[in-house]
């Protein structure tokens, strides 16, 4: 919760800072659309006994799906002043969603069909960054590196069909049952990117690379395959700015 505090407070600061730039400043709105790619599987939580607690990895205990299917577009925008001719600072939002279908590896239903669940991850993140423009703002190719932190509001669910190897009505023996277990919550992280942008007039287009890293808790009373859930990955952006 503390460090959630120190977070906010960090974004609220930039975004204050940013409410009043100095007339002289260079500002710009720049949305961003492209692809996220999640921490890979190997790299995901934290290992104790040579298991890892994140639940995209225990949930292949006895669900068998494709890890590389939460790859999916992302969106969002961003607020920047320059400060000075080197250096910006912004402000910004994002979205991702994707939802991945899932069965169960041992046990098939009554009618011999596959149990099927899907599992879902929503991340939404809330960014504070500072960029450092080594050629200045300058028309034609303007390329940048930064960092800076992120909130990242989250929401994991797993929904459908699910075995109880030991159900009491089914007397003792596996039963099929439909529930939804959900997990919500934020998390602080850091962020890196970098990118370069080609100005034409106001017009400003680009590609950026961005990365975080953020885990969530998960609820312990929703009986999930982890404690954890892993939010970070790399974003392949592609960029497009106003300038006035």
């Amino acid at each position: 919760m503390r460090r959630l505090l120190l977070s906010l407070a960090a974004v609220s600061l930039v975004a204050g800072f940013l409410a009043a730039p100095s007339a002289s400043a260079q500002q710009s709105v720049n949305f961003f659309l492209g692809g996220f790619v999640p921490t890979p599987t190997d790299a995901r939580g934290d290992v104790s006994g040579g298991r890892s607690n994140d639940v995209l990895v225990g949930d292949f205990n006895f669900l068998t799906y494709r890890f590389d299917s939460f790859k999916g577009a992302t969106v969002g925008g961003e607020y920047l002043v320059g400060l000075g001719d080197f250096f910006e600072a912004g402000a910004g939002i994002g979205f991702y969603q994707h939802t991945v279908p899932a069965s169960d590896t041992k046990f098939v239903n009554s009618t011999g069909g596959n149990v099927v669940a899907d599992l879902k991850l929503r991340i939404v993140p809330f960014t504070a960054t500072f960029r450092a423009l080594p050629l200045g703002h300058h028309d034609g190719f303007e390329p940048y590196i930064g960092g800076g932190i992120g909130v990242f509001g989250w929401r994991y669910s797993e929904s459908g069909q699910f075995v109880d190897p030991l159900d009491r009505a089914c007397g003792g023996k596996p039963c099929v049952f439909n529930g939804t277990f959900v997990g919500t919550g934020s998390a602080t992280g850091p962020v890196v990117l970098g990118g370069v942008r080609f100005p034409i007039g106001r017009a400003v287009p680009g590609f950026e690379i961005r990365w975080h890293s953020a885990k969530g808790d998960l609820p312990t009373n929703q009986d999930f395959a982890g404690t954890k859930i892993d939010l970070g990955g790399m974003n392949y952006l592609f960029t497009f700015a106003i300038r006035f």
